[in-house]
This record gives C-alpha cells, structure tokens and sequence, in this order.
C-alpha cells in the first residue's frame, strides 16, 4: 500500500487537523473512559491534536510518530501551548515503547495507513491485559456545495480519480466509514468491541483555512509540490468569497478491549 508523506504539507496539516470536537471527550467519559492518571499511547499522532487533548484531561500520554515534520511541530506546539509532552519517531508496527505498560491507545485519523496485522500484534504488545484500543476517524462530509466545487475543480489534479485513502479503498463495504473487515480482524484478534457511534459537528472556516484543510487530504498531500500548489492556487481562485464556510463533520468512534 502506497504511503503518503504528510511531512510536505505539515504547516497546513498542522492548522486544519485541530478540528477536534469538544463531544469527542465527553462523549468518551459518559462511556467510563477517563484518561486522568492513565498511561495513554496516542499511534499516529500527527503534530498532536488529540495528544494535546489527552494531556488536557492529565493523561501520561506519549504521541508516537513516523514523520520527522510532523513530529518537530508537535514538538513545536508544546512550546507554544505550554505543555511537556514526549514525542517519539515510531509506527504503528514497530512503536519502541515498552511491554504491557500502557492502559489506553488511541489511534486517530489512521488506522488506514497500517499494516494492520502487525499493528494488532504491536497494540496487544504494549496494552496492559484488559486495556483500551481506540479507533477515531472523523472528516467533513461531501453533500455541502462548496465540498462539491472542491471535489469537481480538483478531480483533474487526482489521477485515477479521488479515492479513500489508505487501505480504504480495498473495502468493499463500509459502516461509518470503517471498512467491515477491521471488525472481523479485531475480534479475530481477541480485541472486543465494547462501543461503536457517531457524533455530528459543524467547522468554520475562512476560505484560506479551507484551502488549507484540502491540502493535508492524502491524495492532494501525496502530489508533486509544484503541482500541488497550482491545484490550491486554482482552487482559491475558483471558490467564491462567501466566507465563512460552515463544512458538516462527523466523528466516528470504536471502543476495544483486549480480552
């Protein structure tokens, strides 16, 4: 499976994936995850949104990272945020991190990019028995028409068309965006589904902040920069300046426990 280096598009990547609904946490405390006091293992932290929001609720949490960019802005926004948060370069199959030590791992926004089998073997390695997996993936939807401008004035620039990202586009069904197979392999696996929702949330954005969230999309992130830049050059130009840009998302969430 074809990887995509976020690494070139970690400024905008940083901006656009703050967008973190304040439910995501609620929702996960009403549901007896709490993550104060609790070793937390956030895989495929990006430049640390949700690392950040771990902290917040006084989880010991360290943001596991393959990309040097994104690691060094997540590095960077503990600076700027004022927080202490380990960061360490690691995947999903190989993160460094000890055995048996950690009660919760997160996963947000990745899942797709793993090679899933020896995530699950990485993720039993260092929960604690009885520990929680969670599995996040949360984006905008397509129905809002200028969601459709953007798909239609881009769709030259993507060759084979604009695809799911990732290990995604082998599914050949879906529930909530999560292909059905990553049920079937995490109960093979002897992770137990405990929970499994939705939430619905709305973002605002200018339309340079829009702009933005497109190019850290995998399939536009994964083009040459030369032709990247003149596809949101293009873009910019071609989206109207009725500003902002109020883009329905939903956030869909997978509780595990190890059995």
């Amino acid at each position: 499976m074809e990887k995509v280096d976020f690494g070139q598009v970690s400024n905008s990547y940083a901006r656009a994936r703050e967008d973190i609904p304040t439910s995501l946490m609620e929702s996960l405390l009403i549901r007896n995850i709490n993550f104060e006091g609790k070793k937390v293992a956030d895989i495929g932290a990006g430049t640390g949104a949700l690392t950040r929001k771990i902290a917040m609720r006084k989880g010991d949490v360290v943001g596991i990272e393959p990309s040097p960019e994104l690691l060094e802005r997540a590095k960077a926004l503990n600076i700027t945020k004022n927080y202490t948060i380990p960061y360490r370069q690691g995947t999903a199959e190989s993160t460094g991190l000890e055995d048996f030590k950690f009660d919760i791992v997160t996963v947000m926004r990745a899942w797709h990019w793993f090679d899933r089998e020896q995530a699950i073997d990485e993720i039993k390695r260092i929960l604690k028995p009885k520990g929680t997996l969670l599995v996040i993936e949360s984006g905008f939807l397509t129905e809002p028409t200028v969601v459709q401008k953007t798909f239609d004035m881009l769709s030259k620039y993507a060759a084979g068309g604009l695809k799911p990202a990732g290990s995604k586009v082998e599914a050949k069904r879906r529930i909530n965006g999560f292909p059905v197979e990553w049920f079937e392999e995490w109960q093979s696996s002897g992770l137990e589904l405990r929970d499994f929702y939705k939430l619905e949330y709305a973002v605002s954005f200018t339309k340079q902040a829009w702009v933005d969230r497109v190019e850290s999309v995998s399939w536009l992130a994964g083009l040459e920069e030369p032709v990247r830049k003149q596809a949101l050059k293009d873009l910019f130009q071609y989206l109207q300046d009725d500003e902002p840009y109020v883009i329905p998302h939903d956030c869909n969430v997978c509780i595990l426990r190890l059995s």
